[in-house]
């Protein structure tokens, strides 16, 4: 993992608790800006206590969790604790104005939350403009110590995450695409914990991942890049796949992963190849005409005794228009469904939604050639409130939200079609009212109105079940005939395919309210979002407590 010395940062201590049977465990999280002298350019980036890519989160199941998060940069911060279902602790999910608001200069806000009963893998990142770029980290939640894992025991856990690098600073990026209605610039190289490795226009030697000869290691994979689904390959190496998204899945054996934004994924990787050097490679995923950063990124799997000037052991990932390669990994994905671990998804369902996902055009007086690109769910390109929504929920303040989303599109067309209809989207900050502990069917579907793209959807608060995905528009006749009603995976953030659909069931049992959006930061930038509101059930227990007292105002 690359660390950088701090331009400018308040001291402070950073504690990494021990592994033992703890109630709470305590972290300073504090937001600085560092000089980037040793990467492909030489810029300043924001980070979390001077690292990038940020500290580990590490504590148990049900554990208590306390993050203060001091502010010390320019920019207006919040965290998002990235599949953590915040059980009744919605104040801290993290994404702006939604459950609240930004944490501004000078500031400062305690997070606390139970990671009830849960563990594995999963991101901590900043949830407000692009500053996600570099404000991400890990977080590893170990099972409770009764609790072995359900596959064999690593000799070794490591921890790889993946992510985007700009040369220009990503906050302008971003604003320049938002004034002009044009899509941003994309990145320049791939990161590796942190490190390019040797790309054009870059010198960094790139991340090293040491291992012994006939040693199992779990590797924590996760995902922290902006706008990028990628592919993931060890030359030579098998990966046993044991869990996404902190939820334990059937084991299955593969030479490539297939990981989208927001998503971790842990694997079992044995050292059985003959002692050198290995290339490891990242690369990006596109089935359609949308520009994506198509540089590899690479980084070397070395065993251990191996010469210095060891020629590394070449790969190839899969074509950036690999579409099968995607779907022939999503469909070995299972839920372990065992009596320890069951798959609790729905049967009986209350709410029947149909989302069309997409992006369209609006018009835009300052923009070039007077339009702009937008996103929008079922036609509707969400607008961000003045204050966050739980907040107004909470107290019942009028006029910041309404609670009419359509559960169905307002116009019935061929979605994934040659469309010739207008393609100005209605704007609104809108939101779908579940009551407590109902049962959601939420059918996302692709379209084709500017450009038919995949799309890693992720929803806050809660886990779903992906009981199907398929090409072409959605029959609700004959798709749910071929649903996995038996070992569906279990995730947060799943993908929607290109020209295609995924059905996803949850259960809403968790009060407040909760962001679901595309994990393309560029198509949450342009609109492509909503909320849930979940009600309160029967008393204290399934209701949502007050914010509390040093939540930050807007």
């Amino acid at each position: 993992m690359k660390h950088f010395s701090a331009r400018t940062m308040l001291s402070l201590i950073f504690l990494f608790p021990a592994f033992v049977e703890s109630a709470v465990r305590h972290y300073n999280f504090t937001v600085v800006t560092v000089n980037t002298t040793k990467l492909c350019s030489s810029k300043s980036i924001v980070t979390i206590n001077g690292k990038f890519p940020g500290p580990t989160l590490y504590a148990r199941e049900d554990d208590n969790v306390n993050i203060r998060v001091i502010n010390n940069v320019q920019y207006n911060v919040t965290i998002h604790w990235h599949g953590v279902k915040q059980v009744r602790t919605g104040w801290a999910d993290g994404p702006a104005y939604i459950t609240q608001c930004p944490i501004q200069p000078g500031q400062s806000y305690l997070y606390n939350f139970t990671l009830t009963a849960q563990r594995g893998t999963l991101l901590w990142h900043a949830h407000v403009s692009w500053l996600r770029t570099t404000l991400h980290g890990a977080i590893v939640i170990l099972p409770k110590k009764t609790l072995p894992y359900p596959f064999q025991k690593p000799h070794k856990e490591k921890i790889i995450i993946l992510g985007e690098w700009w040369k220009a600073d990503t906050e302008a990026v971003i604003d320049q695409a938002m004034q002009t209605g044009l899509p941003p610039n994309i990145s320049d190289s791939h990161t590796i914990n942190g490190h390019t490795g040797p790309v054009p226009g870059c010198t960094s030697p790139g991340h090293t991942l040491h291992v012994e000869h006939g040693k199992t290691y779990l590797i924590r994979l996760v995902n922290a890049a902006v706008n990028d689904e990628l592919f993931f390959k060890i030359a030579t190496h098998n990966l046993t796949i044991v869990e996404v998204d902190a939820s334990y899945t059937k084991p299955f054996t593969t030479d490539t992963i297939f990981i989208g934004p927001g998503q971790t994924t842990n694997f079992l990787l044995t050292a059985d190849q003959i002692a050198g050097k290995y290339l490891i490679a990242i690369s990006p995923f596109m089935d359609t005409v949308v520009p994506v950063d198509n540089v590899t990124g690479i980084a070397f799997l070395r065993y251990k005794k191996t010469a210095a000037f060891s020629p590394a052991v070449l790969t190839a990932t899969p074509a950036i228009n690999a579409t099968s390669a995607t779907s022939i990994y999503m469909d070995k994905l299972r839920s372990l469904n065992s009596k320890t671990y069951p798959a609790n998804f729905p049967l009986i369902i209350d709410h029947y939604l149909y989302f069309t996902i997409g992006v369209g055009i609006d018009s835009c007086d300052r923009c070039v050639n007077g339009m702009k690109l937008v996103g929008a769910i079922n036609n509707v390109s969400f607008v961000m409130p003045s204050m966050n929504l739980l907040q107004a929920h909470y107290y019942n303040i009028s006029g910041i939200f309404t609670d009419d989303f359509p559960e169905n599109p307002p116009e019935k067309f061929n979605y994934t079609g040659n469309y010739t209809g207008g393609m100005a989207t209605s704007n609104g900050t809108r939101v779908y009212r579940l009551g407590f502990n109902s049962t959601v069917q939420l059918v996302l579907q692709g379209t084709g109105i500017i450009a038919p793209e995949s799309h890693p959807f992720h929803l806050h608060g809660f886990n779903f079940f992906g009981v199907g995905r398929g090409i072409g528009n959605y029959d609700a006749i004959n798709d749910p005939k071929k649903f996995n009603l038996i070992d569906p995976v279990e995730r947060n953030t799943y993908s929607v395919p290109t020209g295609g659909w995924t059905a996803i069931r949850f259960r809403a049992d968790n009060p407040g309210v909760w962001f679901l959006h595309c994990h393309l930061e560029v198509h949450t930038s342009w609109g492509l979002k909503m909320a849930f509101v979940v009600d309160n059930g029967k008393g204290p227990n399934e209701s949502l407590p007050p914010p509390p007292q040093d939540f930050p105002k807007c």
